[in-house]
């Protein structure tokens, strides 16, 4: 009998033996790398992960005084929040005036090209800041192009790639989807609109001591920022194009000097509509079937 039949031999004869010996060698190693090994209910998993409805155990490995685990953020005092209690009639009356107002907003890609107050896109941008994001690390960076020659690049970049995206790299249905737009590569409101407003996002940042400042969060948190720019945008009485240019990020964010940190997520072309814009006649779902009451 070789070696080969003689270690099979005994595996099938003595297997639970051979597990059992596995089993000890690997709670050893356990023990001696990372500690007692504790075995935990699923109840326990769930409370530790804060899954469970209650707070998560503290652990030795939390102590305030690790530097590893110093907030990135410098710690604040809380301060009452008291803002005005309006009537449920104001309460009314203010949310229908606002949805009759967003409710106006379409996507345009006519614009005129009458300046726009400098002002104006920075309390835009303002606005934007306020958004909520994970951790409050407020992962974006809002670039306002109005240079001619710089959107001229943009949209020079623009246009090459949605060649590419609307000859071979997008699905056939995709480009069919669009029809009802009548969008096509070529991109004349990147350079006719007065600005461009690119919302880029911070997959991470460094803090003041050098150490990585992680994220969290940051799709949705850049996300909820770009709908308070609409919303900001919609209520100073312009218009904006949302586009999300595809295959663009890598040479635009060059362009613009952003680091590799950033990735460019929307792209609005931002302005007063051209006298003579057009815009699909498009209808938006009813309530019911977008609103889930329980």
């Amino acid at each position: 009998m070789n070696v080969v039949s003689l270690a099979v031999w005994t595996l099938e004869q003595h297997c639970y033996l051979v597990y059992a010996a596995l089993g000890a060698c690997f709670l050893a190693l356990s023990v001696y790398h990372r500690g007692p090994v504790v075995l935990r209910t699923g109840r326990e998993r769930r409370q530790e992960s804060g899954l469970g409805g209650e707070p998560a155990p503290r652990r030795d490995s939390d102590s305030d005084s690790d530097p590893d685990l110093t907030p990135a953020l410098p710690l604040a005092p809380h301060v009452r929040y008291s803002p005005p209690r309006r009537s449920d009639e104001e309460l009314i009356q203010r949310s229908g005036e606002f949805h009759e107002l967003m409710a106006r907003r379409r996507t345009v890609r006519a614009f005129s090209a009458e300046e726009i107050p400098r002002e104006v896109l920075e309390n835009v941008v303002r606005t934007a800041g306020t958004a909520p994001s994970g951790a409050h690390t407020e992962p974006w960076t809002f670039v306002v192009v109005r240079d001619a020659s710089t959107k001229a690049a943009i949209r020079d970049i623009v246009e090459e790639e949605e060649e590419l995206n609307y000859s071979q790299r997008m699905s056939r249905q995709w480009v069919a989807d669009l029809k009802p737009f009548a969008t096509r590569h070529i991109k004349p409101y990147l350079t006719e609109a007065p600005a461009l407003l690119l919302v880029f996002r911070q997959t991470h940042s460094f803090r003041e001591d050098g150490k990585k400042k992680m994220h969290y969060y940051s799709e949705i948190s850049v996300a909820i920022a770009a709908g308070f720019i609409l919303a900001a945008i919609q209520y100073c009485g312009l218009v904006a194009l949302t586009s999300t240019p595809l295959n663009c990020n890598s040479r635009i964010r060059a362009l613009l000097r952003r680091p590799p940190s950033e990735r460019l997520e929307l792209l609005l072309p931002v302005g007063r509509p051209h006298p003579e814009a057009m815009v699909p006649d498009l209808h938006r779902k009813p309530l019911q079937d977008i609103m889930v009451m329980i």
